[in-house]
């Protein structure tokens, strides 16, 4: 009796616990990036070149607390991931000092200390020259990244809008990113994270949005990134901390449950 009281508490439990965990795995929503047919046309000139041009892509309106908006555009095609971070709030044109990052954790493991299979990608407004971070746990001056040569297939561009924006005519920061899959490893769900810097406002906005320590040097941990998944790929129905946590318990203790209840049953027989 006090072995069936202790298996219908733990379910009890559990259920009472499970909407508290996904609360916290799925804290934000991702990103869904989409597949598309003719990003491999685009001009990288950091802006929409043409009113058309990102139009095969996932969209995300990202708004802010301060009435800053971004609109985040992604797909993927052949080998490259394809990102444009378009500020059409940052109407101050900050050259070299305005910029853009981007993050990937290929194994979305979430890591507190950034590791090889972390990487983020750099560019500044109008800037000559755009960067590849990589994770290696060791301390460095802008978090456990360290600078790593960019593979030659790698874009990033950051400028001025034109009146080919489709969200603000006035001219704003906007970036454009090509990111090779060969360095990323092909997956249908990364750890994710973007920030922008703007340097009027002297201000980080960021997705996922409640983002601790930003600075202009300081990557933040990947523990605290978000997800970008693919949802025309095949993809698990619940997350696999979930299943472990959460699932697997709850089936092992009603399966206990009923063999006590089996062997109770055919005791009172005799």
């Amino acid at each position: 009796m006090i072995l069936k009281l202790f298996l219908i508490r733990s379910i009890i439990f559990s259920l009472i616990l499970s909407p508290i965990f996904f609360l916290n795995v799925y804290a934000e929503d991702p990103i869904l990036i989409s597949i598309s047919s003719g990003l491999d046309q685009i001009n990288f000139d950091g802006k929409w070149t043409d009113s058309y041009e990102w139009k095969q892509s996932s969209y995300n309106h990202l708004t802010f607390a301060d009435g800053t908006e971004i609109h985040l555009r992604s797909a993927h095609q052949g080998d490259f991931i394809y990102i444009q971070i378009n500020a059409v709030s940052d109407m101050f044109i900050d050259k070299l000092a305005d910029s853009a990052l981007v993050c990937f954790d290929t194994k979305n493991d979430k890591t507190i200390i950034p590791q090889s299979d972390d990487y983020c990608f750099f560019t500044s407004l109008d800037g000559k020259k755009s960067f590849t971070y990589q994770g290696n746990h060791i301390p460095a001056i802008n978090g456990y990244f360290t600078k790593i040569p960019n593979d030659k297939d790698f874009v990033a561009v950051g400028t001025a809008s034109d009146q080919y924006d489709r969200y603000n005519r006035t001219p704003h920061a906007s970036y454009e990113f090509k990111i090779p899959l060969n360095l990323l490893g092909r997956s249908d769900n990364y750890g994710f994270f973007i920030s922008v810097f703007d340097a009027h406002t002297n201000n980080h906005y960021s997705w996922p949005y409640k983002i601790d320590n930003q600075s202009i040097i300081s990557i933040p941990s990947p523990s605290q990134w978000g997800d970008i998944i693919s949802p025309d790929k095949s993809l698990p129905e619940f997350n696999l901390s979930f299943l472990f946590v959460i699932i697997f318990p709850m089936v092992f203790a009603m399966q206990l449950l009923f063999k006590f209840s089996k062997s109770s049953f055919l005791l009172k027989q005799f």
